[in-house]
């Protein structure tokens, strides 16, 4: 990537591109191999398992076998995403094992792979050290479902809680507790040996608790919250786990001293990857206000929000100076609208939906160009990692015979910005620290 970039306004640089500099340097700056090296533990005793789950586990792996010793001991299996596996680098030795599962909803190969992972943890010793390696998406992939729970179960409640609305600490609630290896129930597998969990955020407020469920951190929700939350969205469980629930029986590890003898090392944040942006904003000769990294909400209220504010800049108007770049991280949700008969299914992400909403606040400001897209390169369940807004988007849908608002009605952000070319496709960045959102205002 360019290190440095001519100050925009520029002739030699277009605002699209300029936008994908800045989202090319948060991905960037999460990228596994450029931030594991300062939290590997020593070589312990005894042998080293590596064990893993998310988006970024290939990449997180490979990490690990280009620092860690050649000579020292070095085994043990990580999932990640179908196609998330980077390419080899020529002379890097396989020591790690990597599969590919199913993603946002679980697959039997994702549950093949949590099964021999907590076999894994059978006869480790004091001397041994398991070193997990976690990032996002790795709740899906490490599939383990509660005793009287089928997959099938487990693909169907996922699917109902995605298609909620429901907040990502809230779907991982349900997770943990329907689950028998999340929320702590790995770490305590693997005693008595030593676990080190290596982290790359993509939750808001960076609570490893929440991050893929949490597999080896101790859990402070319970079945009750659980329960609630299957109840608040209307999400039904076959009776014998509503029961299960009910009287706690599915509760998960509670923190406790113990576990400060396992430490939890957060690797890559979305706030490191929003600063990175905004110094290469800067760099350029713009100012840059990052407003949270951690912004929640329904995605086409939070494109509403950042419309408001960008028009505001643009006019000259409220608290951000143009030429400017304002940029956000976090997680939003998308609840799907019921379909009518005979319209056809909408199809789209959080990042698309943001940029959807926006585009149609924004009400063709001048001065104002947008994108947002998720780090790992994948926007929900699509092949594009988000999409463009710019202030000819909506003029240009009309040209095409596209409505905006029919659009957003039947949740179709992916055929919106397919059909004016403003998807924004990367394939997968082997990282993930989340959204980032970035409105340039000139």
């Amino acid at each position: 990537m360019q290190e440095a970039s001519p100050p925009i306004p520029s002739p030699s640089i277009h605002p699209d591109a300029f936008l994908a500099m800045l989202y090319q340097a948060a991905v960037k700056r999460a990228l596994p191999l450029h931030n594991t090296a300062a939290y590997l533990p020593k070589s312990p005793k005894g042998r080293t398992v590596v064990l893993g789950a998310g988006k970024a586990g290939g990449a997180m792996a490979q990490a690990v076998e280009a620092l860690w010793p050649a000579d020292k001991p070095l085994s043990g299996l990580v999932v990640t995403r179908y196609h998330h596996t980077p390419p080899r680098p020529a002379g890097l030795p396989e020591r790690i094992e990597v599969v590919e599962a199913s993603h946002p909803v679980p697959d039997a190969a994702g549950l093949a792979a949590a099964e021999r992972i907590l076999q894994l943890t059978q006869g480790l010793t004091a001397d041994d050290l398991v070193l997990f390696l976690i990032s996002g998406g790795g709740s899906a992939l490490l599939t383990l479902p509660a005793d009287g729970l089928t997959l099938e179960d487990k693909q169907r409640i996922n699917r109902d809680l995605l298609n909620s609305g429901a907040g990502i600490g809230e779907m991982n609630c349900v997770r943990k507790h329907l689950s028998r290896i999340k929320g702590g129930r790995l770490a305590a597998a693997c005693a008595p040996a030593q676990v080190v969990t290596l982290t790359i955020s993509d939750v808001p407020g960076d609570d490893p608790s929440v991050i893929a469920s949490g597999p080896t951190v101790p859990d402070v929700t319970t079945c009750a919250d659980a329960l609630a939350i299957l109840k608040r969205y209307k999400i039904e469980v076959p009776a014998a786990i509503e029961a299960a629930l009910n009287v706690g029986a599915l509760e998960t590890p509670k923190p406790s001293a113990e576990w400060a003898k396992q430490p939890v090392h957060l690797i890559a944040t979305p706030q490191q990857s929003l600063d990175a942006a905004a110094e290469l904003a800067r760099a350029a000769g713009l100012n840059a206000y990052v407003l949270s990294d951690e912004l929640e909400g329904e995605s086409r209220e939070v494109g509403k929000v950042h419309a408001a504010l960008a028009r505001a800049a643009a006019q000259g108007k409220g608290p951000f100076q143009k030429p400017c770049v304002i940029l956000s991280g976090g997680e939003t949700t998308v609840t799907i609208r019921k379909q009518t008969a005979g319209t056809p299914k909408g199809r789209g992400g959080r990042a698309g939906e943001f940029c959807l909403g926006l585009a149609v606040a924004l009400q063709a400001q001048a001065g104002v160009w947008a994108i947002a897209a998720d780090t790992d390169g994948i926007d929900g369940i699509e092949d594009n990692a988000g999409a463009r807004v710019t202030p000819d988007t909506l003029s240009r849908a009309e040209a095409h015979g596209v409505k905006a608002a029919d659009c957003l009605d039947r949740n179709d952000a992916y055929g919106f910005f397919e059909a004016v070319g403003d998807l924004v496709v990367t394939g997968p960045t082997h990282t993930n620290v989340n959204d980032f959102r970035a409105m340039l205002v000139l």
